[in-house]
Parts: C-alpha cells; structure tokens; sequence
C-alpha cells in the first residue's frame, strides 16, 4: 500500500512505514524490529524519536487527525452553503481510501483502540474538534432552512463514523471507485437531512466538479511529509 518513505531514520520515514505496517497487519502484528529492518536502522533509533509503540501509535493517531482537520477546513473554505460543505466531506471520507490509503487503513483498523484513550490525549481533542465541524454544518444548514430539524449530535457521530469499517470491503481496484462509493454515501446522507432534493444528483455525482474539487484539495495535502519535528 502507498509510496515508500524517505530519509531513512528520520522521524517521518519511521511514522510512514510504521503506518503501513498497521494497516497491513493490525497494531499488534507490526514490531519495532520490521520497521527498523526495512529502514535499515537500528530499533533503538526509533525508541530515541518516539519512545515506545504507544507512543508512535499516538504520533500516528495525531497526524492523521490534524491532516483531516486541515483539509476539511480548506473544503468549508471551498463552498458556500452547508450542504455543499457537508457532501464534500463526505466525497473526501470515502476518497481518503485511494488518496491516503494507508493511512486511513491504519486508523480505521485501530479506531476502537483510539476511543480507549484518556479524554484529554491530543489525538482524541482532534477527534472532537472534526466532529464539532461536521457538528457546525448540520446546526449552519438547519438554520438555513436547507436541512430538516435533527438530533445534531447523533447525526455528527453517525458521519463520522459512516466510513470508518470502508477500510474491511473497499477494494481500490475492486467494482466501485472511491468516487462511485461517496456518491452513494452523499446521496443516503442528504437525502435524509435535505428539505430540498432537487441539488442532489448534482452534489453526489462522481464525475462532477464538486468532487474534482475535493479530490484537488486532499492531493495537494497529499505530498506534505507526515512528520514530527525530530529529536
């Protein structure tokens, strides 16, 4: 899955293949010592740059989550009505299984993990802070008379947590594209929220310019190094 990381023993290039050992092979089946074989460095290295395996698992929690935020920032920065913002985050959840494959696998497949986390760990303040977006349209497209009245906060978990199992079907190279997949996650979605239907084939049509739009966004997210500062 996904390109090969660079610098090898550096900060990222340990996070990156760690991450893709995570989503091949679960959290449990990945070690220190495949990640540092296939690097060609020693184990103690990345015990130097991250500590312990919690503590990457952590690091990729965090990065994967800020990543999300910034790019759902620039797609409500996109658009101008709740509904487009919110089909648009529905493409992307579904485009992030080609786009950043790995890195979704991986969370995805440690999500309950995640949720046993301390409250006020970083990477479950991230959580809240892009469900509370998704909370912020639904309230925004309620009050602009575009969605039906709604219980928001189920609504918002049921979002975000629509895709998270795509990760045990989704095939990229299987029948549905990724694109074909968000069309119908955006059409179950609004067409139980719009008051108005009539935009619908246009917002989850998977050859539109909304989606280009979105699959624009998350590609050039897609190059930026997945890095911490190193030690």
């Amino acid at each position: 899955m996904g390109k090969r990381a660079a610098e090898p023993g550096k900060s990222g290039a340990i996070l990156d293949i760690f991450t893709r050992h995570v989503a091949e092979k679960g959290y449990d089946g990945t070690s220190f010592s495949d990640v540092a074989s296939e690097l060609g460095i020693s184990q103690g290295l990345i015990v130097h740059h991250y500590g312990t395996k919690a503590r990457l698992l952590d690091a990729l929690h965090v990065s994967y989550m800020r990543r999300r935020i910034e790019e759902a920032e620039h797609i409500v920065a996109a658009f101008s009505t709740p509904t487009e913002r919110l089909a648009a985050l529905l493409h992307a959840s579904m485009l992030y299984q080609v786009h950043d494959r790995n890195r979704t696998v991986a969370f995805q497949r440690e999500v309950a993990r995640f949720a046993q986390q301390d409250e006020n760990s970083e990477g479950r303040k991230l959580r809240r802070h892009y469900i509370g977006i998704l909370h912020g349209l639904l309230d925004a497209g309620i009050a602009a008379g575009e969605f039906r009245p709604v219980e928001i906060s189920i609504r918002s978990l049921l979002i975000f947590g629509a895709a998270q199992w795509a990760w045990t079907w989704f095939e990229p190279e299987g029948r549905s594209s990724a694109e074909q997949v968000g069309a119908e996650m955006v059409d179950l979605t609004l067409g139980s929220l719009l008051v108005d239907r009539t935009s619908l084939p246009r917002l989850s049509d998977p050859d539109g310019p909304l989606v280009a739009a979105v699959i624009e966004i998350i590609s050039a997210a897609e190059g930026t190094p997945n890095e911490l500062p190193d030690a």
